[in-house]
């Protein structure tokens, strides 16, 4: 499960889509404790569609359901790579239900997504962020991620321990 998957001939467009709709989903998730594979088949069978259905969102479908089951499998692993990242007084369970499902499946593709740079996913999130929110959510999402991807892939961003 979410091993490293190539990214080549992928639709950047309904990347975008499916990173939205795991942020909803983790949303739904979390605001309705139902099961995640039962919110995410919900989506996948009654909110997406194709080019033919007028109104329905198109996605990678594939793309969404790695990334929502990833990010619920490793949650506990996500969850403490974030709060180490967040300042004392502001624990996870205090953000916003919409960023920490934001931060957490940013932090998923992060840390068990190799094959997609780290700068083009906290781009894409913090984008994302921008959607939801017009306060400092978006540069708060930017400074966690980007500290996050720097721990992770020290390497793609030319950090070297000394």
């Amino acid at each position: 499960m979410s091993a490293a998957k190539p990214s080549g001939g992928a639709n950047p467009k309904l990347r975008r889509a499916a990173r939205m709709a795991v942020i909803q989903a983790l949303y739904q998730m979390e605001s309705s404790s139902e099961p995640s594979k039962v919110v995410i088949r919900q989506f996948i069978d009654h909110r997406f569609g194709h080019e033919d259905e007028l109104g329905m969102m198109r996605v990678d479908e594939a793309f969404f359901e790695d990334i929502a089951l990833g990010t619920v499998e490793f949650q506990d692993n996500i969850d403490t790579k974030i709060s180490e990242k967040l300042p004392q007084k502001w624990p996870l369970r205090r953000l916003d239900m919409t960023l920490r499902a934001l931060l957490r499946a940013a932090s998923f593709e992060i840390m068990r997504r190799p094959d997609i740079p780290a700068l083009v996913i906290i781009s894409e999130y913090v984008s994302l962020a921008n959607q939801f929110f017009d306060g400092k959510e978006p540069a708060m999402a930017n400074g966690i991620l980007d500290a996050i991807a720097k721990s992770v892939r020290a390497a793609e961003f030319g950090v070297i321990d000394g």
